[in-house]
């Protein structure tokens, strides 16, 4: 690559034995993305139609489609192109759009798992106060909160980073990811703290929370089952 193109381009250097594997690499790729669109968008359109699949579970459901979709969209087409092209390059720009969709999108679904955890505790532990708890307005909230937190936090950390100088031209990846920040020139404690921050808020404390949820939701479960075999046990000794 010439000093014009080092200046906009940045090389990804990830592929293995590109040139012996091209075709078969295409062709996964494409049968991949395929699969993803399609069985994606065929359950967004199922949820859509179907009014009785108009509960927040299947709309948690359809979000975590659409975010498949989005994701798959944002990496997949490039890597297609890459797999046929000479040179794997991708602009300063594009690499740092591939790189907000591809956390934004991963922060959000945690988020949203997080969410169907939560509609699960309520519709098992609280079923009296489902209705109430769980209205479109909640569902609303919880699906505006996983798609705008994280792209919101990543944002950030792209905007931080982008107008920072590059000395490093050559990614060690087939797409752009954290891998990035080893392209600036200095590296920023500033940085370092926001990315724990984000990994904190996006993936750490939806995790634990899912984790917590379900816990409650065995306990629970558990409970009633013991309640159920007891009060069964003891009308067979009536009996």
């Amino acid at each position: 690559m010439d000093d014009g193109l080092n200046v906009t381009y940045i090389t990804l250097d990830g592929y293995v034995e590109l040139n012996k594997y091209r075709y078969l690499y295409f062709v996964i790729m494409l049968t991949s993305y395929i699969l993803i669109i399609c069985s994606n968008s065929i359950i967004v359109y199922l949820i859509w139609i179907h009014q009785n699949l108009h509960e927040p579970m299947y709309i948690f459901i359809a979000a975590l489609s659409v975010n498949s979709v989005l994701f798959s969209t944002a990496i997949y087409p490039k890597l297609l192109i890459d797999s046929l092209s000479e040179k794997q390059i991708i602009s300063h720009g594009a690499c740092f759009f591939q790189w907000f969709v591809f956390y934004s999108s991963s922060g959000s679904d945690f988020l949203v798992l997080a969410a169907m955890a939560y509609d699960r505790y309520v519709s098992i532990c609280k079923p009296l106060q489902y209705a109430t708890i769980m209205r479109t307005t909640t569902v609303n909230i919880c699906l505006g909160l996983a798609w705008l937190l994280p792209a919101c936090q990543v944002a950030g950390g792209v905007a931080m980073i982008a107008n920072r100088q590059i000395c490093n031209f050559t990614l060690k990846g087939i797409i752009c990811n954290s891998l990035v920040q080893k392209l600036i020139c200095m590296s920023s404690r500033v940085l370092y703290v926001y990315g724990l921050v984000c990994l904190m808020n996006l993936v750490l404390i939806p995790v634990l929370l899912i984790l917590l949820t379900y816990t409650k939701i065995f306990i629970v479960s558990s409970r009633s089952c013991r309640e159920v075999w007891n009060t069964m046990f003891q009308k067979l000794c009536v009996l």
